[in-house]
């Protein structure tokens, strides 16, 4: 079942936009990050060992971190619609509870990088997110250089990747973005890449049932696929760009997203310090859709 596509893309961090747009839409930010919230401090380091990986920490390593601009990327949230959070071990203890009140409906939570690796809260937020009624679902952080997409494909659905039609878990995502350990593309030619990508769609499908949602950069798509259109019909795409912007870029062969990670500098109560924030491209009947493969 293909519902729409999801892309993510990276930040363009522009400090003088971001400035002037901050300051007008302080208002409407403090209804996305919680009442009068304060800018927090970001959990996530930029240097990490193997196994410490969590969403858009290439983007971050690749394309600058400027502190200055942390809290205004987070305070330029765009409120409306239906909004949702990615979180990792770096959050710490979590109380989902305080989140679902908090107007967040999905999280997407990280379970595995690599083949040797889970993260170890995983299992508890999974289970706490779904008791606090957030609609969740779990993801891989790939690492295309280590082992074949297909290995880590049934690694990942072995180790929290898997889906149920229970009204609250989404179908996992594979996180493919810039390599927070080297070289960009992970020492692969954009053919190579392409197949790896698609083994792992094709065992998380026949593991699972269901299209693996992609997280991905336009800029590392592009660049490291070769603008590849060939997911577009099959992979709703999750983009990550981190803009004021009204709408993010998305990667070459995506007509459209439909999850936009906006934010890496986000605000939401029941989490200390900031967090991932999410905009699902739809209302929330297109969500549980995308969540029930209906």
């Amino acid at each position: 079942m293909h519902v729409l596509p999801l892309v993510p893309r990276l930040a363009r961090r522009t400090a003088t936009a971001l400035g002037v747009l901050g300051a007008a839409l302080a208002l409407t930010a403090t209804t996305a990050v919680g009442a009068g919230a304060a800018p927090q401090p970001d959990p996530k380091p930029l240097t990490i060992k193997p196994g410490q990986a969590y969403m858009g920490v290439g983007a971050r390593i690749h394309e600058g971190n400027p502190a200055a601009e942390e809290p205004s990327r987070g305070l330029l949230a765009p409120t409306d619609g239906v909004q949702g959070i990615d979180v990792s071990h770096w959050q710490g203890s979590i109380n989902w509870t305080s989140v679902r009140n908090a107007g967040i409906q999905f999280a997407w939570i990280k379970a595995t990088e690599g083949t040797t690796y889970k993260d170890d809260r995983f299992n508890t937020n999974y289970v706490a997110a779904y008791n606090a009624g957030v609609i969740r679902g779990a993801y891989h952080f790939a690492l295309p250089n280590a082992s074949s997409g297909s290995t880590q494909a049934a690694y990942f659905a072995g180790n929290g990747g898997a889906w149920s039609r229970d009204n609250l878990t989404l179908p996992g995502v594979l996180d493919i973005e810039h390599n927070p350990y080297g070289a960009m593309c992970y020492g692969l030619s954009t053919t190579q890449m392409r197949t790896w990508i698609n083994d792992f769609y094709t065992t998380y499908k026949a593991r699972t049932g269901r299209d693996v949602v992609i997280y991905t950069t336009a800029s590392w798509w592009n660049t490291c696929t070769g603008s590849w259109t060939g997911m577009s019909s099959k992979s709703p795409l999750w983009v990550a760009h981190w803009t004021s912007a009204s709408s993010p870029t998305i990667p070459a062969g995506f007509p459209t997203w439909t999850v936009w990670q906006y934010t890496d500098a986000g605000s939401v109560s029941g989490v200390s310090g900031n967090v991932d924030r999410n905009k699902f491209n739809g209302t929330r009947d297109r969500l549980l859709a995308l969540a029930n493969n209906t």
